[in-house]
């Protein structure tokens, strides 16, 4: 799965390991008896239950654990008799996100639920090199302990995913009753999602669907792809083209399933990648000047620095009153400067 899911379900959590204390680095010569031991099951034997096996491995990975004063980054390692390790732990994280008063846009509130308009460049959820400034932070700040725990505290309060450059609408359960009921939405498919995209190519059609199963990439973890294994999974999106442009598109897409990076595959299927997607586009950024060549160097400008993917819409009915709840968030600043320049140098003629 990518940190920048758009929305599929969570998975149930691996339990997370307990807060720790911090220690001095270590130094230990290994003994015969030892010899032949796995890199990470000698060094855990030596820190105690404090820290937990895979806690252990990721400092082997970072390169904090070094080998006859060479860092050994393969926790399978076997250790030979004499070798010297020099064992420098990482400072331990929280097994509950430290609350952070970062601001947020909350579009809709009541005692069970809330709608937040989550702005780009935020990591949902904390996880390996994203530990703070994530929206879950900011959730405990502003929500504290009314936040639904049923994924885990470091998923506290999250429903379902959106990729950290996507921003947008996404929902948040305040007790593990509602997010139940709402994941099971989700999952039935009775949750209406809708995004806005700037596409970099022309959609032939004003409005069709483009239906492509999904799999990860062989060679690159990072990506989808399309494909015809019986392995894919099925995907089916939906899109309408709000405005066209010479060389772009502003597009409404509607994705019936929520597969990993579903609407940003389904739109390099079909030969239109999103603008400035640098995993899917090969390019992360858009400059006027690009679309206005000549511009003077004085009053060029970057106009996004990240995919030009936005969860417009989201609708649902609420699980405790039985109400339809419809959020929209409106279009964010680098978007829509996109599509000032768009409008101003690419205007269909």
């Amino acid at each position: 799965m990518s940190d920048e899911l758009e929305d599929d379900l969570i998975p149930e959590p691996a339990p997370v390991a307990s807060s720790v204390r911090f220690r001095e680095p270590l130094d230990l010569l290994v003994m015969v008896k030892s010899e032949g031991m796995r890199l990470d099951q000698y060094v855990q034997l030596h820190l105690g239950a404090d820290f937990s096996r895979s806690l252990v491995q990721r400092a082997i990975e970072a390169g904090g654990i070094t080998v006859n004063g060479k860092p050994v980054t393969k926790p399978s390692y076997k250790v030979r008799k004499h070798e010297r390790l020099h064992v420098s732990m990482p400072e331990p994280t929280h097994e509950i996100p430290v609350p952070e008063d970062i601001p947020l846009d909350i579009l809709y509130q009541d005692e069970w639920l809330a709608l937040v308009n989550k702005p780009s460049d935020m990591v949902v959820h904390p996880a390996k090199g994203n530990w703070s400034g994530t929206l879950v932070n900011a959730l405990q700040w502003h929500f504290r302990a009314h936040l639904s725990t049923g994924a885990g505290h470091l998923r506290a309060g999250i429903v379902h995913r959106l990729d950290k450059d996507t921003s947008g609408v996404i929902l948040v359960a305040k007790d593990d009753l509602t997010h139940r009921d709402l994941a099971m939405q989700f999952e039935s498919r009775k949750v209406f999602k809708e995004y806005v995209a700037i596409a970099a190519g022309e959609l032939e059609r004003d409005s069709d669907y483009i239906e492509g199963a999904l799999k990860m990439h062989p060679y690159d973890r990072l990506k989808m792809m399309v494909s015809t294994d019986p392995d894919a999974k099925h995907a089916l999106s939906y899109y309408e083209v709000l405005e066209r442009f010479r060389g772009f598109t502003l597009v409404k897409v509607q994705p019936r399933t929520g597969r990993t990076h579903q609407i940003r595959v389904h739109l390099l299927h079909v030969g239109c990648a999103v603008l400035a997607d640098k995993i899917y586009g090969g390019r992360s950024q858009m400059k006027l000047s690009e679309l206005a060549p000549g511009t003077p160097q004085t009053e060029d400008e970057v106009l996004i620095a990240r995919q030009a993917l936005h969860a417009f819409r989201l609708r649902f009915q609420h699980p405790r009153t039985g109400q339809w709840i419809e959020a929209e968030a409106p279009l964010p600043p680098d978007m829509r400067r996109v599509l000032d320049a768009l409008r101003a140098h690419r205007a269909v003629r």
